[in-house]
């Protein structure tokens, strides 16, 4: 079984605005992201991100109540997905996937990934470009993603 990725909101505007979002497809080949997030993003989808809505709508309205609809359509579809990862960067939503057994990462996870996997030598200058945005990363977290992209 194929396993399927879902990406939220911020990871596409991340690495679309560091040029980046290819890396995405380099990695994965193909991405799955929900119409909620469609609508977040608001910009033309690459042919290998794939549109998908879950089944179960009371699912998401349900965790609509605990954190925003992108979020809660991505998790609500990565709950009827069989081997799915989720690319979450919101600390509540990224609590509330785990609690409820999903696999978890972020943008910095995706790049972490590609630096292991060879396909970047460096996740230094993402690190930089990202800082210059108005994505906001924790010096902790920072730490722990060079840690294990072995350049600490």
């Amino acid at each position: 079984m194929r396993k399927i990725i879902i990406a939220d909101t911020s990871c596409l505007i991340v690495l679309n605005k560091i040029g980046e979002l290819d890396l995405l497809h380099r990695i994965y080949k193909t991405v799955t992201i929900t119409k909620d997030i469609l609508l977040e993003y608001g910009e033309e989808l690459p042919g290998w991100i794939e549109v998908q809505q879950s089944k179960d709508s009371k699912r998401q309205n349900l965790l609509e109540m605990f954190i925003d609809k992108g979020e809660a359509s991505a998790i609500a579809l990565a709950l009827e997905s069989e081997n799915s990862t989720i690319i979450l960067d919101d600390w509540k939503a990224r609590k509330l996937a785990v609690r409820l057994g999903l696999n978890v990462t972020g943008t910095l996870g995706v790049i972490v990934k590609a630096k292991n996997n060879g396909l970047i030598l460096s996740i230094k200058p993402y690190l930089d470009k990202i800082r210059n945005t108005n994505f906001r990363i924790s010096e902790e977290l920072e730490r722990y993603a060079l840690k294990e992209a072995n350049e600490d």
